[in-house]
């Protein structure tokens, strides 16, 4: 099964949130719904970013996926970009969507 990977860029939290809950609640939506493989925030430019890689069958059930997991991150701050990539081989190709 192909691996995906959604990478959240997280701007400001909202009020009652926690920088330390953004992460894992968007590995927990996606894994609601299919093997998280992994997951980890990275710095992209200076600014936050929460990686879910995670398996689906072809790209639309992985954009449903990516979607699912965005949205929650979107409960605990401010998504400021959201992309989907697919692995292929040993490099990352982006999947379009509008996540």
């Amino acid at each position: 099964m192909p691996s995906y990977r959604v990478l959240v860029t997280v701007g400001r939290l909202l009020p009652g949130a926690r920088p330390e809950e953004v992460l894992p609640a968007t590995a927990e939506a996606a894994a609601e719904l299919t093997t998280v493989e992994a997951s980890s925030v990275s710095l992209s430019r200076g600014v936050p970013q929460a990686v879910v890689r995670f398996t689906a069958e072809d790209d639309e059930v992985a954009r449903q996926i990516g979607a699912w997991a965005v949205a929650a991150a979107e409960r605990r701050a401010q998504v400021e970009d959201a992309r989907l990539a697919r692995r292929s081989g040993s490099a990352w190709r982006t999947v379009p969507w509008t996540g």
